[in-house]
């Protein structure tokens, strides 16, 4: 593609007619080698039947989407190196933890196909937040690309933004939930219930990635695509009501077999707009040929059951009574897209006759629209090869062939009407399952840098300074506030503190060389010596920031009027302390 790109622009600036016409030649062979690996790459990416369930019983195969892949990444120096620069910490002592978050997204490369992997990757993305919020300044970035290939085409995009890190591992999330749905045996009411709650979780992260990652790289990732990946999902999930109603229904129930029909439409109708948005300028080109032949297969496969089932309600059930005929009329009315023509409903209900007459027509339009899948699914050759797939289009056609057969009666002289199709309706609407981050608990693997809420990339810091105080007459003259970590919330002019060069809005972060980042405001006063950091977050007009401390009731409030710190000489304290409201004055 590079090589196709810089012949292009060679083709557009030189005049030279002799290298137009080299440049176009190699243009023409680049092409073509191009077209033979998009068809390559578009039949290994877009495997269908890899994820199929393994069952030996005959069901429609789903769609489900590969993983995206990534390179592998080494985080070492680059951590190390803001560790030291930002938080003046030493590098080498976080070793330890760099190289536990390398292992995490190294595992998360290849997660299993199931709950576990699902975990897997859940931890991962939970472990982004902290990586982002430690890591990633606003006005900076960490110096390293993440690398990812496109889920169908294989092609490669980089950026340094670790959004587009999220955005992939999230992407990864609703893969994997797709393939889960389709090894499900759904010829189970438990595994169809399986099915349709990974679908639906899988809606659910394509359309969170949709609404809150943009200008990603890669086109698995654009709006457009998610937009057809959601209706995608939420068509399979209609497709595994559909199922669920036959598995739990009555077989010569005049209602069930109405509403049997009516879910088969509702499936053929949402495949339809599936087929429509795959055929659209943006998503047409990208698109696996064999995903968009396969949606339009079960858009005529799912109008044919509805014809079918529609014949069966008509020719297999009992006809109506006097005492049921309001009730089964008023289904009825309901049923078509149109009036049927001929005769009243309330005949055709109770006049055998008039049901026959009726059910032929539907069953003559289930064959057309049979016949219709077949010849579709005979375009595609990814799809030939799949004998699961090519079986149940087969089956289907046949058995409403043999209901046609054996309603039909050979003095049948009169001509055989269009009947209308099926209104669809559905009693178990897909739900989008947004995903739920909370469900997998991780620590910040970072943790000994100190509460994110102060210790964070968005906040700058000076390097950690030593002071050692020596107890006056009138105490140390400061006041101190807040846990994890205590705040200086004042220091008295001319007091021993002010003298060793404390200000207000410094941290302790340790005391004799014992880490207190997260200590509680107890804790720290136990200690005899301390040693402060200045957070220099705003530099604040120093009334403003005064009147802001005294009236905060809380540390993260001070961040804000935090002020920038000198150097300082040093001296020796201890620390008795009275409490004052919620400081304490030493």
């Amino acid at each position: 593609m590079r090589m196709r790109a810089g012949a292009e622009n060679l083709f557009k600036a030189t005049s030279n007619h002799k290298v137009k016409e080299t440049v176009a030649l190699e243009l023409s062979y680049v092409n073509s080698n191009l077209q033979l690996l998009k068809e390559e790459l578009e039949e290994l990416n877009s495997c269908v039947d890899v994820y199929q369930n393994d069952s030996e019983s005959i069901s429609v195969p789903m769609i489900p989407l590969g993983l995206k892949e990534t390179k592998e990444m080494d985080l070492m120096a680059p951590l190390k190196d803001l560790i030291c620069e930002h938080y003046g910490e030493d590098g080498i002592s976080f070793e330890k933890e760099i190289k536990e978050l390398m292992e995490l997204r190294q595992a998360m490369r290849t997660p299993s196909r199931n709950e576990a992997g699902l975990e897997l990757l859940m931890e991962y993305y939970n472990q982004l937040y902290f990586l982002d919020n430690r890591f990633f300044p606003p006005n900076k970035n960490l110096g390293v690309f993440f690398h990812w290939y496109d889920s169908l085409t294989g092609v490669p995009s980089h950026q340094r933004a670790l959004a587009f890190e999220k955005g992939s591992v999230l992407f990864n999330i609703g893969a994997l939930h797709t393939q889960i749905g389709a090894r499900q045996d759904r010829t189970t009411l438990q595994g169809v219930d399986r099915a349709i709650d990974a679908f639906q979780k899988a809606a659910g992260a394509f359309n969170y990635l949709k609404e809150n990652f943009s200008n990603a790289p890669s086109l698995d990732m654009s709006t457009a695509s998610l937009n057809m990946l959601v209706r995608l999902m939420i068509a399979q999930v209609q497709e595994c009501v559909f199922e669920k109603v036959t598995l739990t229904s009555a077989q010569n129930d005049f209602f069930t077999q109405l509403q049997i029909a009516q879910e088969a439409a509702r499936v053929e109708e949402v495949y339809s707009l599936v087929h429509q948005t795959m055929t659209q300028a943006h998503v047409k080109d990208y698109v696996p040929f064999s995903w968009a032949t396969m949606v339009h297969v079960k858009s005529e496969h799912f109008k044919a059951l509805s014809h079918y089932y529609a014949a069966v309600a008509l020719c297999d059930c009992p006809s109506v009574s006097d005492a049921d005929l309001p009730e089964h009329e008023k289904a009825f009315v309901q049923f078509h897209v149109t009036m049927p023509e001929g005769p009243s409903l309330r005949l055709v209900l109770q006049d055998l006759e008039e049901r026959r007459k009726l059910g032929k027509a539907h069953l003559k339009k289930a064959i057309m629209r049979h016949e219709e899948a077949m010849r579709i699914h005979s375009l595609c050759k990814i799809l030939r090869k799949m004998d699961i797939l090519q079986e149940v289009l087969s089956l289907a056609h046949k058995r409403s062939l043999s209901k046609y057969s054996e309603i039909d009666h050979e003095e049948d002289f009169f001509e055989t009407g269009d009947a209308p199709d099926i209104h669809p309706k559905t009693n178990q609407r897909p739900e989008i399952k947004s995903p739920n981050f909370s469900q997998v608990k991780v620590t910040d693997i970072f943790h000994r840098l100190g509460p994110l809420s102060v210790f964070s990339a968005k906040n700058k810091w000076h390097p950690a300074r030593q002071v050692h105080l020596a107890r006056g007459e009138n105490g140390f003259g400061l006041t101190l506030r807040g846990d994890s970590p205590v705040l200086i919330a004042g220091v008295i002019p001319g007091g021993c503190a002010s003298e060793a060069g404390l200000k207000e809005g410094d941290y302790i972060v340790s005391v004799n060389s014992e880490d207190c980042k997260w200590s509680k405001h107890a804790e720290v006063d136990r200690r005899p010596a301390a040693r402060s950091s200045g957070g220099a977050l705003l530099k604040n007009n120093k009334e403003n920031s005064r009147k802001n401390l005294m009236n905060s009731k809380s540390a993260s409030t001070l961040l804000a009027w935090s002020k920038k710190s000198k150097r300082s000489k040093s001296s020796t304290y201890s620390l008795p302390f009275t409490t004052v409201g919620d400081e304490s004055m030493y």
